[in-house]
């Protein structure tokens, strides 16, 4: 089986379908990938918006990996950057060069739209390990913090910071 790379489109409904539930099987959480999904009509804009990049990584007719990321146009310059909000590859199909090649095809993406930097976060814990070797390898580690902020009426929303 060879692999391609496929960046998702407007038309591509079914297959943003199968690479969220992609997700969720390799990170083991198929209820936030699969148990409220939006409809196509939201998909369709998503996948439109110029902002939001979706690359699946395709062995025959299967997604087998991918990548979620966002296009954050800068207003200091002319310029953009890249987040990774999401990758995965399936836990059978690790350790073939899926990940690299989707992050090669998003270099390409952001060499296109005029983006200077790809960035991504991961976890500290030991189930990041692999990720964290990998993101290694292809640039750049920073220590960063990472605060989340709830916004007002927001499920989830955490008690006031006392700030």
């Amino acid at each position: 089986m060879s692999l391609s790379i496929r960046l998702l489109t407007p038309d591509d409904i079914t297959l943003m379908e199968a690479l969220s539930a992609m997700f969720g099987r390799a990170f083991g959480d198929l209820e936030t990938y699969t148990g409220n999904r939006p409809g196509a009509d939201y998909l369709r804009r998503l996948l439109g918006s110029g902002s939001f990049i979706a690359l699946a990584a395709m062995k025959d007719s299967e997604v087998v990996g991918g990548l979620a990321a966002y296009e954050l146009t800068k207003f200091e310059q002319e310029r953009s950057e890249i987040y990774v909000y999401d990758l995965a590859v399936l836990e059978s199909h690790r350790r073939q060069g899926i990940a690299t090649a989707l992050f090669e095809a998003l270099k390409k993406i952001g060499e296109e739209r005029g983006a200077y930097v790809i960035f991504v976060q991961a976890d500290t814990g030991p189930e990041d390990a692999p990720a964290i070797a990998l993101y290694s390898k292809l640039g750049t580690r920073e220590e960063v913090l990472h605060f989340d902020i709830p916004i007002a009426g927001s499920a989830g929303r955490s008690a006031e910071a006392g700030v």
